[in-house]
């Protein structure tokens, strides 16, 4: 019998880091929806607490200059793709159906896996093929299958659909972007967020809330504590993990997402939709254990990060 050969394992910290980060957007569509309570349109949302956050990071990225030059092509890509991501997953949960707005966003880890084999080279190993594959029918399972697409799609469907391929792109153009810093592409992505938003204010109707001093106060307390940490654990984690590992590791966020819809929204689900959850949680488990090796007999090998 020939000896198998394992590599060195990969570091367990961007796993964990990446299932934090996706756990904490998993609660986002919570404050969101607060936040569209108070009068706050999506874009006008996305506007305010990504361009503050974008403007306060303004030096850091000036400091980093002479890092990120070479690859400025990159970090402009993370800054539309990235951006435009993030702006349609706020749209989309501030005007859409929650279930609905993930089943949809969640064709992101396909978009991982694609783009990750043909942008990067990455091989498709069998673990990963079936993680993907349980991810698409355990969040098919969870928003109840064929009737929840009986509906034409809306400009949530549209939102969240194109969110997922934002997501997916940036963490694709952010595994790329090796040489960039971490806070150059967080402080891009920001930037480009708000800067995507502009064109979807302009000529819009558009009401203000009355900013008062609570009102303010959440905002500033949800942009420069809960947006800053995610943004910049999800931006250092994906940097760090193949596209397709992050793609299907960030599946925890639906979990997390349908589980808070419970026990905050008041949200019943059928034991259909626990399935799916219980499906995405295996395909999360599947991918985060899979160490890029596999042996002979026909699966491929993965490329190590």
């Amino acid at each position: 019998m020939t000896a198998r050969v394992w590599p060195p394992a990969p570091t367990a910290l961007p796993v964990a880091v990446l299932l934090v980060s996706a756990s904490l957007w998993g609660l986002a569509w919570w404050p969101l929806k607060a936040f569209a309570d108070a009068g706050l349109s999506g874009p006008l949302l996305a506007l305010v607490t990504y361009g503050a956050l974008g403007l306060a990071g303004l030096p850091w990225l000036w400091r980093e200059r002479s890092r990120w030059q070479r690859e400025a092509t990159l970090l402009l890509l993370i800054a539309l793709v990235g951006g435009w991501g993030n702006a349609a997953f706020v749209g989309a949960l501030v005007i859409g159906d929650v279930v609905r707005v993930m089943l949809l966003f969640y064709l992101a880890p396909v978009w991982s896996v694609i783009g990750g084999r043909l942008f990067l080279g990455e091989a498709v190993s069998w673990r990963r093929g079936a993680a993907v594959a349980l991810a698409v029918a355990g969040a098919f399972l969870v928003v109840g299958g064929a009737q929840a697409l009986a509906a034409p799609p809306s400009a949530a469907d549209a939102l969240a659909l194109t969110a997922g391929m934002g997501f997916a792109g940036n963490n694709i153009a952010s595994r790329a972007a090796q040489a960039v810093p971490t806070a150059s592409k967080t402080v891009a992505l920001c930037l480009g967020c708000a800067l995507v938003c502009v064109p979807l204010l302009v000529g819009a109707p558009l009401s203000w809330p009355a900013f008062d001093a609570p009102l303010v106060g959440a905002l500033a307390a949800y942009t420069f504590v809960g947006l800053l940490l995610v943004i910049v654990t999800w931006q250092w984690s994906v940097t760090r993990l193949e596209a397709g590992r992050a793609g299907v590791i960030s599946l925890a966020e639906l979990l997390v997402a349908v589980v808070s819809a419970v026990a905050i929204g008041g949200e019943v689900l059928a034991p259909r939709e626990w399935a799916g959850g219980a499906l995405i949680l295996a395909a999360a488990v599947l991918e985060a254990t899979d160490n890029g090796w596999a042996a002979k007999g026909g699966a491929s090998c993965a490329a190590s990060s």
